[in-house]
């Protein structure tokens, strides 16, 4: 990028965290209900489900985390809806300012905000019982591929934003994506499903993802679930990225 799209792509992503800040209650809704899904699970099922972990804590909060992710960039798509109601990217095509800045700075937002959602779930995790002993190392890598997800969802909801007819058509596609973690291994092992959920759990995005943070975090052999979960993010994100930019150009055509 140049220091033009740089400097455009930084007054978009103000622009966009002003509208955020401004709507307390998206924050809220974004991180209430994976901190509720959290308490849930470990006061109430928590008994009753064996991992073969004594923390069970630690075995949540990876699946919690990208439940909260999925959540969130469901108002990414939201926002941008709006934005191309409203009349705004019109606006902006008449301005003398990078065209691939307007959605980079939806883009920036939903990894900002989701960051700070993600802080908060696991503030919350260290109050009732998350501990690890993960290093510097491994917690970048456990915060890569957080950031690497977020993209690549983010660029699903720019899709969804650019391509939607009404508001909740932008931000519905997100509730099978947070429901997702629910038939992987983010709450129980995949060992105790029946057969053919057992099959889609083990070769779904969310299982490979979950794996590789609670090995990470728990400073275990990581073997080849990272790839696997690298694969399917770096996918998704390019193919999503690729079909966004292409309803983008129409939209601006």
């Amino acid at each position: 990028m140049t220091a033009h799209v740089l400097n455009d792509t930084g007054v978009m992503l103000d622009r966009s965290l002003k509208h955020v800040t401004r709507s307390l209650d998206t924050i809220i809704t974004v991180t209430i209900m994976p901190i509720a899904f959290l308490l849930l699970f470990r006061y109430v099922f928590g008994g009753a489900i064996q991992t073969g972990t004594d923390n069970y804590t630690n075995y949540l909060m990876p699946g919690v985390l990208l439940i909260a992710i999925a959540s969130g960039i469901s108002y990414t798509g939201f926002r941008l809806f709006n934005d191309m109601q409203g009349g705004i990217f019109e606006r902006f095509n008449s301005m003398p300012i990078a065209r691939s800045s307007v959605l980079w700075g939806h883009v920036l937002t939903s990894l900002v905000s989701n960051a700070i959602s993600v802080l908060v779930i696991i503030g919350v995790g260290l109050i009732i019982g998350f501990r690890t002993s993960a290093g510097v190392l491994a917690w970048l890598a456990v915060t890569g591929i957080l950031v690497i997800f977020t993209l690549a969802l983010t660029w699903l909801a720019i899709v969804a934003g650019l391509s939607a007819s009404t508001p909740d058509g932008a931000s519905a596609f997100s509730y099978p994506l947070i429901f997702l973690p629910f038939i992987s291994s983010a709450f129980v092992p995949t060992e105790t499903m029946p057969g053919p959920v057992r099959a889609f759990a083990e070769n779904q995005p969310v299982t490979s993802i979950v794996n590789s943070i609670r090995a990470l975090w728990a400073e275990q052999p990581v073997g080849h679930e990272i790839w696997i979960a690298l694969a399917w993010c770096v996918g998704i994100l390019i193919i999503a990225y690729l079909f966004a930019m292409a309803a983008y150009r129409r939209k601006i055509a």
